[in-house]
Formats: C-alpha cells, sequence, structure tokens
C-alpha cells in the first residue's frame, strides 16, 4: 500500500515534471505564430533585411529580392484585413492587400525604391498569368469531368439573365438620380461589365475615342474609376456570400456548381487527393500548366483569342480526354494548392503598387455613381444567385462567379474569389471576365457606332 502511495507522489511531484526546452519554445513560435503564411521570427527577419536595403536606396528587382518583398508586404496588408472588426469576414483582406498598397503609394508612405523595384518587377515578368495559368488548370484537373461539363454548359444561362438585369436595374437607378442614359449605360455600367483593365477599359477608351472624338486618355480616366468601383463592390459582395454560405451550408458546394447528386456515379472513379505527390510529379503539373497557357499564346496569335481562355478550353480538353494521368491531375492539385495559399496575396499587393490608381478611385466615390454601381452589380450577382438556384446548381457559388462579372480582369478575379474563399472557381470566374467582358464591349460598341452613323 505504501509503496503505491509513493509511486503515486512520485509520478505527480510537480518538481518532476518536465518543462519545454528552450528549443522546442522556438520551435512551437516558429511554428504557430505567424503573419499568413510566414513564421513570425522569418517575417521580422524579411522587413530588417528590406529595410536595410531600402536604406541603402536600392532594392534589387531580381526574383529572390521581390519574393521577400511581396510576401512580406503582401502578407502583412492580408493579415491586417483579416483582423479587422467585422469587414475582416466580408473579403477585407483581399481589399486590403490590394488598395492599401494603392494608397500608400499615392500618399508617399512606401519607400520609392519598393515601388520602382515592384513595378518593374510586375510588369516585366507578367506573374499575374503565371499565377492564373496554375490556378485554372489545377482547379480544372481537380474537377469532376461530369461536373466539369455541367458546369460549362449551365453558368451562361445564369450569366447572361445577370447582365440584362443588372443593365436595366442601374439604368433604373441612374434616371431615378437624374442621369443622362447616355452617360449611364456607356461610362458607368458597361465599364463595369467590361472584363476588367486591359480587355475593357482600354479598348472601351480606344473606341470612344474613335466614335465620340475624344482623347483616349480622358475616356480612359472616366472609365477606369467605375471599373475599379465595381470590383470592389463585387469583392465585399463575394465575402458577404461566403458567410452567407458557412450559415446555410445547404446553399453552396463550396467551390463546386453542381450538386453532388448529378455526379454520383462519375465520383466514384475520381482518383482522391491524397497530398502525398512527389517532387517530379509536382514540376510536371507545374509544366503543364506553363505549356498550355503556351497553346493560349498561340492560339491568341492565330485567331486573336486572349490567351487565358485559349488555354482554359485547351485544359479542359486535356481533362475531358483523360489526356492526363492520375499522378499527373494531382501534380496540378498541389501546384493549385501552393498558388492559393503562398502566392494570392503577394501577388493583389504587387497589382496594388503597380496598376492600381489611388487617386482615380477616390475621385469616382460619388453618391450618384456609388448608387448605380452598388445596384447594378447587386442585381447581377442577385440574378445569378436566383437563376442558379432555378437551373439545379449552388447558388452562392454561381453567385460568386456572377460577381466576377464586374471585376478587374484576372486581377479582380484572384481578389473576388480570395474573399469568396472559391479559388476552385477561376476556371468559371475567367469565362465571366474574359468572354462574357469581350461580348459586351464588342457589341456595345458596334450599337454606339451604328447609333452615331
Amino acid at each position: 500500500m505504501s509503496t503505491t502511495d509513493d509511486s503515486f507522489s512520485v509520478t505527480h511531484d510537480p518538481i518532476d515534471i518536465q518543462r519545454p526546452s528552450l528549443k522546442e519554445r522556438w520551435w512551437h513560435i516558429m511554428d504557430t505564430w505567424k503573419i499568413g503564411i510566414i513564421p513570425l521570427p522569418l517575417f521580422v527577419l524579411a522587413g530588417a533585411l528590406i529595410a536595410i536595403d531600402c536604406l541603402g536606396g536600392k532594392l534589387p528587382s531580381d526574383i529572390v529580392v521581390m519574393v521577400a518583398t511581396l510576401a512580406f508586404f503582401g502578407f502583412a496588408c492580408g493579415e491586417f484585413g483579416k483582423r479587422l472588426p467585422i469587414v475582416g469576414k466580408l473579403g477585407a483582406a483581399a481589399i486590403c492587400a490590394t488598395f492599401i498598397p494603392s494608397a500608400l503609394v499615392y500618399y508617399g508612405l512606401l519607400p520609392d525604391v519598393v515601388v520602382e523595384s515592384t513595378t518593374r518587377f510586375y510588369k516585366s515578368t507578367n506573374i499575374l498569368y503565371l499565377y492564373i495559368c496554375c490556378i485554372i488548370v489545377g482547379s480544372i484537373m481537380s474537377m469532376n469531368r461530369t461536373v466539369l461539363i455541367q458546369g460549362f454548359l449551365r453558368i451562361f444561362f445564369p450569366m447572361l439573365c445577370g447582365e440584362i438585369v443588372g443593365m436595366l436595374v442601374g439604368m433604373g437607378v441612374g434616371l431615378a438620380l437624374g442621369l443622362e442614359p447616355f452617360q449611364i449605360f456607356f461610362f458607368i455600367i458597361l465599364p463595369i461589365m467590361a472584363g476588367g483593365v486591359g480587355e475593357g477599359a482600354i479598348p472601351l477608351s480606344i473606341g470612344y475615342a474613335t466614335l465620340l472624338h475624344m482623347d483616349q486618355g480622358v475616356a480612359l480616366g472616366r472609365v477606369l474609376p467605375m471599373v475599379m468601383l465595381g470590383g470592389l463592390t463585387a469583392i465585399i459582395i463575394s465575402g458577404c456570400l461566403n458567410q452567407l454560405g458557412k450559415r446555410y451550408p445547404h446553399l453552396t458546394g463550396e467551390g463546386q456548381l453542381m450538386p453532388n447528386r448529378a455526379n454520383a456515379d462519375a465520383t466514384v472513379s475520381q482518383p482522391a487527393f491524397s497530398g502525398k505527390a512527389d517532387v517530379t510529379t509536382i514540376a510536371s503539373g507545374a509544366l503543364l500548366a506553363v505549356l498550355l497557357y503556351m497553346l493560349g499564346m498561340l492560339g491568341h496569335k492565330l485567331i486573336g483569342l486572349p490567351a487565358p481562355v485559349g488555354m482554359l478550353f485547351m485544359a479542359v480538353l486535356v481533362k475531358l480526354c483523360n489526356g492526363a494521368s492520375p499522378r499527373l491531375l494531382e501534380g496540378s492539385q498541389v501546384v493549385y494548392k501552393f498558388f492559393q495559399t503562398s502566392v494570392t496575396y503577394p501577388i493583389l499587393f504587387a497589382v496594388g503598387v503597380a496598376i492600381t490608381p489611388w487617386h482615380e478611385l477616390v475621385a469616382a466615390f460619388t453618391l450618384t455613381n456609388l448608387l448605380v454601381i452598388i445596384s447594378t452589380v447587386s442585381s447581377l450577382v442577385a440574378t445569378g444567385f436566383f437563376v442558379g438556384k432555378k437551373i439545379g446548381m449552388h447558388p452562392i457559388d454561381v453567385a460568386i462567379v456572377s460577381c466576377c462579372q464586374s471585376g478587374q480582369g484576372g486581377t479582380g478575379d484572384v481578389a473576388i474569389l480570395t474573399a469568396g474563399n472559391r479559388m476552385s472557381l477561376m476556371p468559371f470566374a475567367q469565362i465571366a471576365t474574359r468572354i462574357g467582358g469581350a461580348i459586351n464591349v464588342s457589341i456595345s460598341l458596334l450599337i454606339l457606332g451604328n447609333f452615331l452613323v
């Protein structure tokens, strides 16, 4: 009995409880204290090294330094947005990662060397297209073939209905506010649905300059803020939809447009994602994405189809024809996961610094513009929600794709899908942005040309 008591006392003596060693405590800090995905000690070290380069008056724009720079600032802005009360759950991380850098540049709070190096790196490398091609190919390769076919066939109808309703509502609100119909449609509503900056605002400004006999710079200055405000509205709505999906799970497929019952048989044969692909498989998945994008570039030269859209069609064809082995499909999915978690916020920071003019966004913040833009985007998204539900799709996921119809092109798609936590919808977002925007611009300029004749 005494032995039992002695052993009991020895076992529970607080003096004998081992405390974590210094090494274990350091490892705990490295593994649990993070800014975004960056361990706090590495984040502090990155900031110190960047500061030393800035004090020296030169920050190299090579990929090694820029990886650290974009990661430091991008995850810092994203983390700040995530921690904001209430709005942190409504897409504030993507908004902050894009628009805080833009404001810092405008007010001169970001060192000039950081601005110059980031802009030079972003524009010389076209890193956004590497990001988009890896996201698109990875998400397509992870889709079920039946879901892929049904999703592409059905998504066009909610998109078309959304655009029609959005235009009608926007026109109605604008007329009620006393704006001119021509101004409402061609300089507010159409820029919102034009497909971003490169594929939307710039072609529109060129068309307006030719048809309306105005300077292209003036036309672009009137169009671009509407594109940005429309994209900002879409980001906020996408974040709200994500929260709605958490509250009402039956309304969302968490990145899937079609309910599982529509593809129950095919799901059985779908290879499971293990997350244990070897290095060579991952490298092959990345190469597949790059080569498909190069095919898209070739298609652009031959027939004028935007390279991301051409790549999208090529990836769908590979998937439908079983052109990639299950092992290669898994490699593509790992690449997709890597870019989604590690590259999104750095990319958004670069976008904010290099191509997001803060002063133009602020100048467009008038009450009438905001009311027309918010009503247009909200009605477009709401129509996508209800039409998607009516035809048997997940309404929240369809609505988030509808948000991308009013985004800032590829960069807008990234921000909107990040806010909605639905990056797997990137292929459908690209259809909404690239194809939908191109159709809107072409038809509208054709109508404008005939109207002025």
